[in-house]
């Protein structure tokens, strides 16, 4: 998994979100299916970004508790 195009991509998504502070709630799986690889490799290329600190990562606290990424500030 190439990791800067999956940054480019989660990152264009998050800047899309509607929300306040934007993020976003990822489906590894559908990423997975457009990549064409298996969702253990986005999870942990995902990992990876977070490690860097290009992504941060959190839970919601409502439900449905969504694990959801987020562009450091």
């Amino acid at each position: 998994m190439d990791k800067e195009t999956l940054y480019k991509r989660v990152h264009a998504m998050i800047i899309s979100s509607t929300k306040e502070p934007k993020y976003m709630a990822l489906s590894t799986v559908k990423i997975a299916d457009l990549f064409r690889v298996k969702p253990e490799e986005i999870e942990k290329t995902l990992l990876e970004l977070v490690n860097e600190g290009r992504f941060k990562k959190e839970n919601l606290t409502d439900r449905p508790n969504y694990e959801v990424y987020l562009l450091p500030q």
